[in-house]
């Protein structure tokens, strides 16, 4: 099997394209055949010691579709998808020709989503379901306000809460890209604006955000906190800029505001799995839509996928690790 490695944490560059024997199979377990894996921005955060919890050396990655090649019967030749937040961390991942996970983290990928989309999925929806449906618990009619709401997470979450049937109100320094999923869910924009809690309530007869989902935080926190209605839930996903905030808590209090904090690390390959399961359905109407693919790279020109990423491009990097 071919893969790349991390034998020393540091820039793209450390990053090691390694062939293994490929091991014997566990029980409990299935070996995926790798048809597409993409890049997050946590794997290039992993592969440069941003990770506590890594151990080396770790082949990297946490979204996958691929096929079944060794395991139950009735799943060999199956195509399947799949995310974890301890693969490519403390169990090796899927910037992989090969993968071995779990029987009870199989899931079968749906049919209308080919293998490179099917690969995007994973962290930017995993996230935004945890943190709009099971922290934030939105209902229909409430109001969120996604913030960096261009970017994948927050597309995935303006995608959820539009099928949920909320109000989505879009804030970002900068317009979105003209495919992002908030152009056509968002009632409103706010783009580029200094005051986002005045521009908030002006659009919101002065009430506020019902749900605040801020994919930015450390820099944002304040401002997302201030843009709360009375009993609302701030999610915080990031600590970009800062990773220790104030706030006056006597304004937290009296607003009966509530704070949740969301990592899809703690959802290993299992736990994702039931996600992605109740995600099928949405993909499978059409309901929901994966983030457009940037690129696709083979395993050899991996390294420049993840500057890519680490630069911030527009769009999901695939690798393709059998291509």
């Amino acid at each position: 099997m071919k893969a790349l490695q991390i034998r020393q944490f540091g820039a793209p560059d450390t990053l090691e394209l390694v062939t293994r024997a490929m091991p014997a199979l566990a029980t409990g377990m299935a070996r995926v055949r790798v048809e597409a894996a993409s890049i997050n921005p946590s794997d290039v955060k992993n592969a440069a010691g941003a990770m506590k919890q890594t151990t080396l050396p770790r082949i990297p990655g946490r979204d996958y579709a691929g096929v079944i090649e060794e395991g139950p019967a009735e799943w060999i030749g199956v195509e399947v998808w799949g995310s974890g937040g301890d693969a490519g961390f403390t169990r090796d991942g899927t910037h992989s020709s090969h993968i071995d996970v779990p029987v009870a983290s199989l899931r079968r990928k749906p049919a209308g989503l080919g293998f490179a989309e099917a690969a995007s999925v994973g962290v930017n929806f995993i996230t935004a379901w945890i943190g709009v449906v099971e922290a934030a618990q939105l209902k229909a009619g409430e109001t969120l306000l996604i913030i960096g709401a261009g970017g994948g997470v927050g597309g995935a979450a303006a995608q959820i809460a539009h099928h949920l049937g909320a109000r989505i109100i879009g804030a970002d320094r900068h317009a979105p890209r003209a495919d992002a999923p908030v152009n056509r869910l968002a009632e409103h924009q706010i783009i580029g604006e200094e005051n986002l809690p005045a521009a908030l309530r002006a659009v919101t007869g002065g009430k506020g955000a019902d749900v605040v989902f801020d994919t930015v935080g450390g820099i944002m926190f304040r401002t997302a906190l201030d843009c709360l209605a009375l009993r609302g839930r701030l999610i915080e996903i990031s600590a970009t800029g800062q990773r220790e905030v104030t706030f006056n808590i006597a304004d937290f209090y009296h607003n009966e505001s509530r704070l949740l904090g969301v990592d899809s690390l703690k959802r290993d390959l299992v736990a994702s799995a039931g996600i992605l399961e109740a995600l099928t359905p949405g993909f499978e109407a059409g309901v929901y839509r994966p983030a457009p693919i940037a690129e696709t790279v083979s395993l050899e020109q991996a390294r420049e996928g993840y500057r890519n990423v680490g630069d911030g491009i527009a769009g999901r990097v695939v690798i393709a690790p059998n291509r």
